[in-house]
């Protein structure tokens, strides 16, 4: 069964405001065992918007939907013109200071595992090992009548020769992938099928309105029963998807701390909620804690 996507949330009255004081997740961290559960919030550094901050792309963009993409010819032509064109500036995207801290105190033992809702490969770029994509990668493209993968780097070469010439200027960049291309920037692209068996193409990320495989969900199950506790790093938490190891983690006892500006749909699980910028704020705490930070002179 396929839920219909979430796009927004309204926080309560009830809700306790955040902190400036990182204190508790140092704690947290000192005591190792720290799970972490990223979202868009941490690539937004990089150059990559996230979904909805007073800035984010749900502002000005419907997300593509799974049952759009498999029931629409010119849905999925528009995605691929779109996705093509943002892959451009996807892939250049580099870790921020927000990825190498996390990576640091993976290195130092001080985490579990990380499990990211985002799709652009930052944490492993930053040299996190044990990452759990949540939601996939844009990396990778699956055939959906076959199954196979293959590389998103293939399928962009055959899409450069099948649609020599189109260079449209986008309007923006969103934390799909997909960037901002009216229809008739559009046009007449052409979307390459599967070279398998001539099947319907995706990439390997779940859609909104689209389940996140069970495997993958018990997969992080196990890795919050198993961590101290949850560090949730950038995200308002508003999908299920990530939102259900919040609850997990609270009603199991373990300490749920967030760091993220705005409010999120888990503070009532949580802790504390640092409402400070994650850059800055995890390269303070890898200080206090004494680690370095690899790359730490740019981004």
């Amino acid at each position: 069964m396929r839920t219909r996507p979430t796009l927004s949330w309204t926080p309560g009255e009830d809700l306790r405001p955040g902190t400036t004081d990182p204190g508790p997740v140092a704690d947290a961290l000192r005591a190792g065992g720290v799970l972490v559960l990223s979202g868009a919030g941490l690539s937004t550094e990089s150059g990559i918007p996230d979904y909805r901050s007073e800035g984010g792309s749900l502002r000005r963009h419907t997300p593509m939907t799974f049952q759009e993409f498999t029931t629409s010819a010119h849905a999925r032509r528009r995605y691929w013109a779109r996705s093509h064109l943002g892959w451009r500036t996807f892939g250049r995207a580099r870790p921020n200071a927000g990825h190498r801290a996390v990576s640091a105190f993976g290195q130092h033992g001080l985490l579990s595992a990380v499990i990211t809702q985002n799709v652009d490969g930052l944490h492993q770029a930053a040299g996190s090992d044990d990452v759990v994509e949540l939601h996939g990668s844009l990396n990778r493209v699956v055939c959906l009548s076959c199954g196979a993968f293959s590389a998103r780097r293939e399928l962009a070469r055959r899409l450069e020769v099948a649609n020599a010439g189109f260079e449209p200027v986008a309007a923006q960049l969103n934390p799909d992938g997909d960037a901002d291309l009216t229809d008739a920037q559009v046009g007449d692209f052409t979307v390459m099928p599967c070279s398998e068996c001539g099947g319907l193409l995706k990439p390997d990320v779940v859609f909104f309105g689209e389940n996140v495989p069970p495997l993958r969900v018990e997969r992080c199950r196990e890795l919050v029963d198993a961590a101290t506790s949850l560090l949730v790093l950038g995200s308002s938490l508003t999908v299920t998807s990530g939102l259900r190891f919040v609850r997990q983690a609270a009603q199991t006892g373990k300490p749920v701390l967030i760091v993220n500006r705005d409010p999120t749909r888990g503070d009532r699980h949580a802790a504390t909620r640092v409402a400070l910028p994650l850059g800055a704020t995890l390269t303070a705490l890898c200080d206090a804690l004494s680690i370095p930070v690899d790359g730490r002179t740019g981004d």
